[in-house]
């Protein structure tokens, strides 16, 4: 049996959620511990693959009373998770970062169990970060993950639901006019600067393009309805909410995406090969969403722009380039697809069994 413990965003749900269908298809036993708030990305786990709640706090969030709560809460997470850890007697515990994470693993370390910590990002989340210097192996999501001094990682690129690699089988079809889709993605918390700033720039697209576009756009959820009453008030077709479930498919119908730079998200993006314009969060520790844009905008498969010199006409001049030049979206699309690591959960699973046969992480 192997144990799963991730945060509660979409970056440190999914690639948990990719490894437990590989696992269990590799015929393993899985629980994966996380909090409401990632249990509402869970989708279509397979049977073998339980999963059950765990209590965790951050000091970073929230007021006062909040930061007094979050000791007992993270003690409070850790004999939880030692009481589980013993009820199941997992061969390896995996942490995916969030501070949801850390209670599990910290707990594991204690009760001295093979631990394997795995980073999307270039640059190691704070729980990722405390317990790395612990841990038997770092699997990094990135080839240039910034480790501490000492700590030992290795490559495995971030795992991909298998919903989202079966997109890649859909070929992809270059825009035209009267019959194009756009999404919009903001990450798992959505995206303010996204929701102001893509009605406007839709809008002052070429009339021509109005006809038969459909946008499929995230949102928070404070300003779901000033962006669906922007888009009704142009009559385009759109679907608007702060979650979608069936963002695989909207990937495999899309001609381009717009979206925020989080490595998760570019994951999925590059293994469906789809164009992208992409707006780095700036606030993103390090700086990391920027290095995350660069990569694919190096690659010639995506168009980045700084959210500090983000306006609607740049973003509609942008969207406009993809839309009016269908070879030069085909060959972004193929671009994409070739920054793919879509073999990254086979490679952490590896890497769990290593562990799982008392051998370091290679």
């Amino acid at each position: 049996m192997v144990m799963l413990a991730t945060g509660g965003t979409g970056g440190h749900v999914f690639p948990a959620q990719a490894l437990a269908q590989e696992l269990a298809a590799r015929n393993w036993r899985v629980v994966l511990l996380t909090d409401g708030r990632g249990l509402t990305f869970l989708k279509s786990l397979p049977d073998t693959v339980s999963t059950e709640l765990i209590s965790a706090a951050t000091f970073s969030r929230g007021g006062l009373l909040s930061r007094l709560a979050a000791p007992p809460r993270i003690l409070g997470g850790i004999l939880s998770s030692l009481i589980k850890i013993g009820r199941n007697s997992p061969r390896v515990v995996v942490g995916f970062g969030g501070y949801t994470s850390f209670p599990a693993v910290a707990a594991a370390l204690t009760l001295r169990k093979p631990c394997l910590i795995h980073e999307q990002n270039g640059c190691l989340g704070k729980a990722n970060r405390m317990l790395s210097r612990h841990v038997d192996v770092v699997a990094c999501g990135t080839r240039s993950t910034d480790l501490p001094e000492g700590v030992r990682g290795v490559y495995t690129g971030n795992p991909v639901r298998r919903e989202i690699i079966c997109v890649s089988q859909h070929e992809y079809r270059p825009p035209q006019p009267g019959k194009s889709h756009i999404l919009v993605l903001g990450g798992s918390q959505g995206a303010d600067i996204l929701d102001r700033i893509v009605p406007d720039a839709i809008a002052g697209l070429p009339q021509e393009w109005h006809q038969g576009l459909r946008i499929v756009q995230q949102t928070r959820p404070e300003n779901i309805a000033a962006v669906r009453e922007h888009y009704a008030q142009l009559g385009i077709t759109f679907q608007v909410d702060s979650f979608f479930d069936d963002v695989p498919a909207h990937l495999a119908s899309t001609q381009l995406v717009i979206s925020r730079a989080g490595a998760s998200s570019l994951a999925e993006l590059t293994t469906a090969g789809r164009p992208a314009v992409l707006v780095p969060f700036a606030a993103a520790a390090n700086d990391h969403q920027s290095e995350n844009a660069r990569a694919l905008v190096e690659a010639g498969a995506a168009m980045a722009i700084d959210e500090h010199a983000l306006t609607a006409a740049r973003l509609s001049e942008m969207v406009l380039q993809v839309l009016a030049e269908p070879q030069i979206a085909a060959r972004m699309a193929k671009s994409s697809r070739q920054c793919a690591a879509t073999d990254a959960a086979s490679r952490l699973a590896d890497q769990v069994e290593r562990l799982a046969r008392g051998e370091r992480g290679q």
